[in-house]
Order: structure tokens, then sequence, then C-alpha cells
């Protein structure tokens, strides 16, 4: 009982919905742009692996600072899971991503492991500074370019792709930091969004998400009709989510995810032309 126990605070302290999400969206590209099965299998076991660490990093790191806040919500506050095997867990998993991301090539893995190097970053205490959005950035922007380096001739994404990627982020770190401002400044925590304040950064969360839409809508591909219509789903996403955090705390974040899902949705439309 106690390890099944131990084994559902783990799951629940690798912030699996974000975990999932992103790694299944750059597994579906990497086989839409061509990889083969056993190139599919091997991204989806290091974009886990490396999203399993940061989410456990994340936990471990924040375990203190949940508790004083009564984040009951967190297992590790609940009493699931101690912090110390959430840390454990996170540096297994961190191990495990290193080969399983050079296994599709030296530099797509680096590139990978530079992102996730980023990741770490931000839970260490990056997340506390003016440039909170930076790791973020770094984090999504390699993830195109750990595809498009595993496919055969190793050639870089388009510089269009990894910038909507990179927006992409800083809209998701917009969105999630969102709910969160005012306990992240009770605890001493004043990264970018929280120097803006709520009303700056609810006002703000759309920009990034937008633009991103917009470069690969338009960037390759003309003013063709899907282009129009995953604008406009993008947009009307992120203006769903934003009032309904009200409600729901992170619908806001959901949302960001949910745009990046329509970006992948119109780059497989499109034949997955991630490289100029």
């Amino acid at each position: 009982m106690g390890t099944a126990r131990a084994l559902r605070g783990l799951a629940g302290s690798c912030h699996p919905g974000p975990t999932l999400a992103v790694t299944v969206l750059v597994t579906v590209l990497a086989a839409a742009t061509g990889r083969d099965a056993i190139g599919c299998v091997l991204v989806f076991a290091a974009v886990l692996t490396g999203q399993l660490s940061i989410g456990w990093c994340n936990d471990a790191v924040d375990a203190g600072r949940d508790a004083a806040a009564g984040r009951a919500d967190k297992p590790v506050v609940a009493g699931v899971v101690s912090a110390t095997a959430v840390r454990d867990a996170a540096v297994v998993a961190l191990v495990l991503c290193v080969p399983l991301s050079l296994a599709s090539g030296v530099v797509a893995g680096l590139v990978h492991l530079a992102g996730v190097a980023a990741a770490w970053a931000y839970d260490l205490g990056v997340k506390a500074t003016r440039l909170s959005w930076l790791p973020y950035a770094v984090g999504f922007g390699a993830l195109p370019a750990f595809v498009t380096l595993g496919l055969p001739g190793r050639p870089w994404p388009s510089w269009w792709v990894v910038l909507a990627a990179a927006l992409l982020g800083v809209g998701a770190h917009l969105a999630n930091v969102l709910p969160d401002i005012a306990s992240d400044l009770a605890a001493g925590v004043r990264g970018w969004p929280q120097r803006l304040g709520r009303a700056r950064v609810s006002a703000l969360v759309p920009v990034p998400l937008l633009a991103a839409t917009a470069l690969l809508a338009f960037g390759s591909y003309g003013a063709a009709p899907a282009a129009w219509i995953a604008l406009a789903a993008a947009g009307a996403t992120t203006a769903a989510g934003l009032p309904a955090a009200g409600r729901w705390p992170k619908a806001p974040f959901v949302a960001a995810i949910a745009v990046a899902g329509i970006d992948v949705a119109l780059l497989v439309a499109n034949g997955a032309r991630l490289t100029a």
C-alpha cells in the first residue's frame, strides 16, 4: 500500500497534464516530419523523461514554499510522497533523459538537453528573477530543433518555427504563473510576471500565443484558409481561457497548451514543414 501511495504521489507531482501534452505534441510532430517508428519512440521517451524530471524538480524545490502556502493539492504537502522521493525521481529521470536524447544524434540530443537544462535552471532559481521567461523560451524553442536535427541530413528548423515555439513558451509561462501571482509575491518570488502584476499579465498573455500562431500560419504557407482558421481558433481559445480563470485557476495555462495543439495541427496539415 505504501509503494502504491508513493507512486500515486509521484504521478501527481510530475505535473502530469503539461508533461503528457508536451510529450504527445512533440511526438506527433516527429511522426509528421518523417521520423520512423523507432525515431518516434526515442523522441517520446526523451521528451517524457525530460518533462518528468522538470516537473519533479519543480515540486521538490518548491516543497517548503508550497507547504507554507497551504497547497494541499500538492502530493508532497498532502503527505502522499516525500520531497526526498520526488527529488530522487527527478534525478533518475534526468539521468535517463541524457542517453535517450543522444540516441537521436549528438547535436539533436544536446539541443534537447539544453532545453531541459534551461527548465531546471528555472526550477532552481531563475523563476524568481526578471529572466523567468527565458528558460521557457529556450525550452520550448529547443523542441522543433530536436525533432528536425534527428532527421536524415540533420537539418536545422526554420527561424520562424523556433521563434514561434519560443513565443509559445513565453505565453505558457505567463498563463501558468497568472493564478499564483499574489501567493508568489507573498512568498518573495518576484519573477517577470509577478513584477508586471496580474492585470498586465492578463492583458499580455494573448500576445505571444497569437504571435506564435501567426508565425506558423503565415511564415511559410501564405494566407491559406487553414492559416486563418488556426489563427481564429487560437484567438477564441485564448479568449475563453482568461475569464475562466475565476472558476478554474489553471484555465489560462490549459488554453495555452491548447493553442500549442492548434499550432501543431496546423503544421501537420501543411506537411509539418519545419525546415526552410
